[in-house]
């Protein structure tokens, strides 16, 4: 079971390194995913991530209070909407857009409900 927990952190972790890259994909809940993962399986790779000097603090914020900061609700919430917008402008069809819009609209909500950090 640990060896799936590791395998699953690493494609977790992967995905949210290609995240900083594509703003079309999320890199916070990867990053999270795999610090769960890597608690499960390797405790040198869950230690690695929270020092991480870019990591570290989203995933303790998470962990501590379920919290997401200011900055990456923004962040999350205005790449989400331009993914939306690249979407119409690559003249997909409505019913996509119309998908897409309903998917970001519920992740986005999710996200600005969350604490912003320590109570």
């Amino acid at each position: 079971m640990r060896t799936l927990w590791f395998l699953f952190g690493c494609l977790a972790l992967a995905l949210g390194v290609i995240g900083v890259f594509l703003p079309i994909m999320p890199t916070a809940p990867f990053i999270i995913l795999a610090a769960l993962c890597f608690s499960r399986s390797s405790e040198r790779l869950h230690a690695w991530l929270l020092a991480h000097p870019q990591f570290g603090p989203i995933i303790l914020n998470w962990q501590d209070y379920g919290a997401i900061a200011p900055w990456a609700k923004a962040l999350s919430v205005s790449m989400m909407a331009a993914s939306v917008g690249i979407g119409w402008a690559m003249g997909l069809t409505s019913v996509l857009v119309g998908v897409h819009v309903l998917i970001v609209a519920a992740v986005a909500v999710f996200i600005l409900t969350r604490p912003s950090g320590p109570p």
